[in-house]
């Protein structure tokens, strides 16, 4: 039994595995049947009747098992290239959702162009105590403190390997978000080892320093830590054979001050900090007052429509602060094709949601590559990266 889940009697497991099967089985019959509406309107609405990490757990077993295919081919205008990767549309699934890399193929074919899994800690961990995941219904969004809850390098990584040589040619472009144990007294080794680990098998990997939910984590984003682990996780890199040696992006918060975050331009801008990326942003602790919902005041990231225009303003700054010269995957509070193109305009080269996902089902993906389809043609473009950076002066 996984350590991770030694507390959760074995016929859970299986009560979730055969409850998932119906919930697929029933999530398809809306999709074939056209009748996204209907998904919107009382298939979603009866999955938020049970409790949120429950109806998670439901959602990754069932798009896990792969079952779920819309039939809806991307244009070529939403081809793109994201750090010499080629992708057939630039909407990703955030970390989070998939952490363990158990729906990898199943969130492919439900239209994302790339997939992020994580984050994933070298040693199992079980992550905070229950609840630990909220719904806001009223304001679309997720409060969560998940802590990490990770199976571990050795177990996610044998899984991982099992996908890719089933997949044979059938290639998912795969981004592998890394975390630090909760106790560990080295979490640059930590970064290192998931390097060393996971790069024969990923096509990025993403450095986790802006979680909430992991005590004294989001400390490691000031200059000096940062410089240290930028230097030591690209040597580490850089030791690996040429095939092996993959992006490397660091993920953000929203939380930091315009002075935080030209620090940390200003590190990645050192040669022996350089690394290939950045993720914009991560789950924030602030609490605008427009919330609504009873669960505002959990402790715990908040994700979801109250984060968009924060996320799309640091976009923009970050494209101007570094010259457009260092991709930015933008992430928070995508829920449709205007939402994910004022983010490319921003300064994005791809984007990713998750919170969506929880409150439109599989759909989302589709109808959010079809707007930003539109929007391009609309605006005379011809490509992802004709648009991108556009309109950053607009949201500084």
């Amino acid at each position: 039994m996984n350590p991770c889940r030694a507390s959760s009697p074995n016929k859970v497991r299986s009560f979730l595995k055969v409850t998932s099967l119906g919930v697929a089985a029933f999530s398809t019959f809306c999709l074939c049947k056209g009748n996204e509406k209907f998904y919107e309107t009382v298939f979603m609405p009866a999955v938020r009747l049970i409790p949120p990490e429950t109806a998670h757990q439901l959602a990754v077993l069932g798009i896990g098992l792969g079952v779920v295919r819309p039939n809806y081919r991307d244009p070529e205008t939403l081809r793109t290239k994201l750090l010499n990767m080629t992708l057939s549309n630039p909407i990703g699934i955030a970390a989070g959702f998939d952490k363990h890399g158990e729906a990898v193929n199943g969130l492919h074919k439900i239209g994302f162009g790339f997939v992020e899994i994580g984050s994933v800690t070298p040693e199992p961990q079980p992550g905070n105590d229950r609840p630990r995941v909220f719904r806001l219904n009223e304001d679309k969004a997720i409060v969560n403190r998940y802590g990490f809850n990770s199976e571990g390098h050795q177990a996610v990584f044998e899984r991982l390997q099992k996908v890719q040589q089933a997949n044979g040619e059938s290639k998912v472009t795969l981004g592998i978000n890394l975390g630090k144990n909760k106790l560990s007294d080295d979490a640059v080794g930590d970064y290192t080892e998931g390097i060393k680990r996971f790069s024969k098998i990923a096509d990025y990997l993403v450095i986790n320093i802006s979680s909430p939910n992991t005590p004294g984590l989001r400390s490691m984003q000031n200059k000096s830590t940062l410089q240290i682990l930028l230097s030591e996780v690209l040597k580490a890199r850089n030791m690996l054979p040429e095939s092996e040696r993959k992006p490397i992006l660091v993920k953000l918060a929203p939380d930091l001050s315009d002075e935080d975050l030209q620090e940390v331009v200003s590190v990645i801008k050192r040669k022996d900090c350089a690394i290939d990326g950045l993720i914009v942003s991560n789950t924030t602790i602030e609490r605008p007052p427009s919330l609504k919902s009873i669960n505002a005041g959990q402790l715990g990231g908040l994700s979801g429509a109250p984060l968009k225009e924060r996320s799309t303003e640091l976009i923009a700054k970050v494209y101007k602060w570094t010259g457009g010269k260092i991709p930015i995957i933008g992430v928070g509070g995508v829920s449709n094709g205007q939402d994910a193109y004022e983010k490319i305009s921003a300064g994005a080269s791809a984007i990713q949601l998750y919170t969506a996902l929880i409150f439109h089902g599989p759909p989302v993906v589709t109808r959010v590559k079809q707007e930003l389809a539109q929007i391009l043609q609309e605006k005379g473009f011809e490509s992802i990266e004709q648009a991108v950076g556009k309109d950053a002066d607009r949201f500084v």
